[in-house]
Order: C-alpha cells, then sequence, then structure tokens
C-alpha cells in the first residue's frame, strides 16, 4: 500500500519561508507525475503545483514566482519550495499524484500570520 509522508511545515510570519518534504512509497515513482495539494478549512483540496517525470512543473496563478517544486527520484521525495508566503497561503499541504490516485497523508499544516 502506497503512503505518502509530508514534512516541514510550520507557523512562519508573512514574507517567510518553509521547504515542505514528502517521501512515497511507490516504486514507479519516477515515472509519476507529483503534485503539491493544500486545503483551506471549509474548503477542497486545491492543486498548487505538479512535476512530471521530466521536471516538467506547473504552478497555480496565486503561488506562480513564489513557490518551486522538484523532486528526488533516488529518495522517492517531492520537495515544495515556498517563499514570500502569505496570509491565504495558510493550509494543510499535501503530496499525492496529479490526478489524484492514492489516500491522502497526515499532511502538514502551514501557517501564515503576523
Amino acid at each position: 500500500q502506497v503512503q505518502l509522508v509530508e514534512s516541514g511545515g510550520g507557523s512562519v510570519q508573512p514574507g517567510g519561508s518553509l521547504r515542505l518534504s514528502c517521501v512515497a512509497s511507490m516504486s514507479i515513482f519516477r515515472f509519476t507525475i507529483m503534485a503539491w495539494y493544500r486545503q483551506a478549512p471549509g474548503k477542497q483540496h486545491e492543486l498548487v503545483a505538479d512535476i512530471t517525470s521530466g521536471d516538467r512543473t506547473t504552478y497555480a496563478d496565486s503561488v506562480k514566482g513564489r513557490f518551486t517544486i522538484s523532486r528526488d527520484n533516488a529518495k522517492n521525495t517531492v520537495y515544495l519550495q515556498m517563499n514570500s508566503l502569505r496570509p491565504e497561503d495558510s493550509a494543510v499541504y499535501y503530496c499525492n499524484t496529479n490526478p489524484v490516485t492514492y489516500a491522502w497523508g497526515q499532511g502538514t499544516q502551514v501557517s501564515v500570520s503576523s
């Protein structure tokens, strides 16, 4: 059974940075489009960014120029570098495939406030 384990969240002030990590226990990781999603209270999961097996990336308009997704296939890990954080970025962040294939992990909480 595939497990997705996210980490790296925390509480920061506006303008701060965080780097999220997600380890995926799947044998086909290197061939899979991986993505970061976020869910704010009372809202559905929102696609934040994804990255193909060839390292092609796409981003939601709201995070373009501030967030960077990357992957390390040798470690079955996908990262999300988040800079210039805003209060509206506050949410629980999850990784999964795109489209979503596996059960959600526990996520990692990101809180941005002054």
